[in-house]
């Protein structure tokens, strides 16, 4: 009953993150972007990505303050990214098909590749060295700047008008059933009654700033509590739990907000940006938190890989299948690769939880 009940907390948990990113965090963090007059990429790529990340990001951190499940964090993280690559992108062509433009598609994959094989580099011996995270911050420079001047190398042809997740999401809010729209009226009002009405005053955007890092910290200190307590409870190892059930709670805004986008005809936009979430994901959601916690202890990161490697392992998988997909559909994605996409992300959970279960069939 116990272990029902926590995974209920669980379901409550991703829910009240996803509503303080998309209608608190995100906001603040786009008006702090129309202040500073930053690039709509460089933006997209900073401060919007850390507003949809900011779960699996606080994760990372809080894993890493408690002993016995530094995992935790990172395991969220791989299996973030392997969810957004095959669930995100899977579920958006099959609602809607979706044809990319190849130039931005390439650079974002190439990142992407290149921070999976940091990562690989780094994870493989278990032990995260203070100069082995610099990596993933260089990195993550290299691609700001690479953001910052593509359009002068590239110029833009046709590009569709980028709209947040926010704004997407608002525009459907009238479209939902009456009785969940109460229930999510009342949570809000219950919940969130110390933000203040961005709509109404803009001025106030620091305080829904300082309050949304408040909330989600404390919110993913309590998902990282129940997972650890879950896992102890079915006697599996944290980074499954981790690899799956935080994976996929933390990811599923994106896959709201990119849905509807793929509805909208911005499917292309959707796929852009569950790539680049996993770029920032790996480089900063691991690379920040490894290298403050090696500068304040003065010692390297251990990570337990051995329920890891083989997800990073599909993690390459995955973006080779997508590059696959994209050059033999000429950058087009249809329902049926779609549905490909999804199925092996099912395998991959059935496959995930038999070897948690039953460790001793593999070896």
């Amino acid at each position: 009953m116990l272990i029902l009940l926590s995974f209920i907390a669980l379901l409550f948990i991703f829910y009240l993150l996803a509503k303080v990113c998309d209608n608190h965090f995100v906001r603040s963090l786009e008006i702090i972007t129309q202040r500073l007059k930053i690039s709509q990429d460089v933006s997209g790529a900073t401060f919007m990505a850390i507003g949809s990340s900011a779960p699996e990001l606080f994760t990372a951190i809080i894993a890493l303050s408690r002993v016995g499940i530094e995992s935790v964090g990172a395991g969220t993280i791989v299996g973030s990214a392997i969810f957004n690559i095959l669930i995100i992108i899977g579920v958006c062509a099959i609602v809607a098909k979706v044809s990319l433009q190849r130039r931005p598609v390439i650079r974002d994959i190439a990142f992407y590749l290149f921070a999976l094989l940091i990562l690989l580099f780094t994870f493989f011996d278990g032990v995260i060295t203070r100069e082995e995270t610099f990596l993933y911050l260089v990195l993550y420079i290299a691609y700001l700047v690479v953001l910052r001047y593509w359009k002068k190398w590239f110029p833009p042809q046709n590009e569709p008008e980028i709209r947040t997740s926010a704004d997407e999401l608002e525009e459907v809010e009238n479209g939902t059933p009456s009785l969940w729209k109460k229930f999510d009226t009342n949570v809000c009002k219950v919940f969130f009654f110390p933000f203040p009405n961005l709509k109404k005053n803009e001025n106030r955007y620091r305080i829904s700033f300082v309050l949304s890092i408040v909330y989600i910290a404390i919110l993913s200190w309590f998902m990282v509590d129940i997972a650890v307590f879950v896992a102890h409870g079915l006697g599996i190892p944290e980074a499954i739990i981790a690899l799956t059930i935080l994976a996929a709670g933390t990811s599923v805004p994106d896959l709201m907000s990119s849905v509807i986008a793929a509805k909208k005809g911005y499917g292309g936009m959707a796929v852009s940006n569950a790539i680049g979430s996993n770029t920032f994901d790996i480089l900063i959601g691991l690379g920040f938190p490894w290298l403050v916690y090696s500068l304040w202890n003065k010692t390297s990161v251990s990570v337990g890989t051995e329920n890891l490697l083989s997800s990073m392992i599909l993690l390459f998988a995955t973006v080779f299948l997508l590059a696959l997909i994209l050059i033999g559909k000429k950058f087009n994605i249809s329902k049926k690769e779609g549905w490909i996409l999804v199925s092996i992300y099912i395998g991959y959970l059935i496959f995930s939880v038999i070897t948690a279960l039953n460790p001793e069939l593999f070896g």
